[in-house]
């Protein structure tokens, strides 16, 4: 991978990250927005990035699994500028094609094994986040 493009998955990924979590401790709505649409954005271009990367690589399941994570960042980015209340069926949405995603990536042997151990535990995770949410109230 060329280095520019080292840095725009790293800058990505690391944008994503933090300004993910800082979205979520702010008091103010409009900031909480503004935060996780940067994130979301730098997260889409960090994995379609990478997909395209792991199809030239000949890792199309690997590749196609940072797609469906892109899709399920871009429908979360949808609901960035609603409340947390409202935007609870985009995150939902969003965290199943992020389960789907990361279960793509992880089982490939393509990355390490504590990688797609992680991998696998996020996917399982999100997945039953998603179902819970998608069931409604208990």
């Amino acid at each position: 991978m060329q280095k520019t493009l080292r840095v725009v998955v790293l800058g990505g990924l690391v944008l994503g990250a933090v300004l993910g979590m800082a979205g979520t401790m702010v008091g103010s709505d409009v900031l909480r927005a503004a935060l996780w649409a940067i994130d979301s954005t730098a997260l889409v271009v960090a994995t379609v990035v990478l997909a395209l990367y792991f199809f030239r690589q000949g890792c199309d399941g690997v590749a196609a699994g940072f797609l469906v994570y892109a899709i399920g960042e871009a429908v979360m980015l949808g609901g960035t500028a609603n409340t947390v209340a409202a935007s609870v069926p985009a995150f939902a949405a969003g965290a199943a094609l992020w389960a789907a995603g990361l279960a793509l990536t992880s089982l490939p042997p393509v990355m390490p094994i504590w990688s797609r151990a992680a991998g696998v535990v996020a996917a399982v995770l999100f997945g039953f986040t998603a179902l819970r949410i998608f069931a409604g109230p208990c």
